[in-house]
């Protein structure tokens, strides 16, 4: 069974830095496709940012040249370093993996880790 462990959340203030960090286990196939979600307050889940496992990586507009997502070298960990936060950043941040196998695509997800941006 697939489990992914998030790390690295917390309370920050506006222009701060954070940065999240996700461990999956449970697929001796690895995941073709890592990545970070948030969902604020009364809002629907975003997508933050993805990358493969070739290393292809694409950010929301409103996170680009801020956040960085990054695969490590086990390529079973995903981290997401988020630079110049602001209080719209704020939200619980979830990791996904997803394996696609056969055709069939097998999405996974984290338990969520909160991110405060407030002074």
């Amino acid at each position: 069974q697939v489990q992914l462990v998030e790390s690295g959340g917390g309370l920050v203030q506006p222009g701060g830095s954070l940065r999240l960090s996700c461990a999956a286990s449970g697929s001796i196939f690895g995941f073709n496709v890592m990545g970070w979600y948030r969902q604020a307050p009364g809002k629907e889940r975003q997508l933050v940012a993805t990358i493969t496992s070739d290393g292809n990586a694409d950010h929301a507009d409103s996170v680009e040249g801020r956040f960085t997502i990054s695969r490590g070298n086990t390529k079973n960990t995903v981290s997401l370093q988020m630079n110049s936060l602001k209080p719209e950043d704020t939200g619980v941040y979830y990791c996904y993996a997803l394996r696609e196998l056969g055709g069939l695509r097998f999405p996974s997800w984290g338990q969520g880790t909160q991110v405060t941006v407030s002074s």
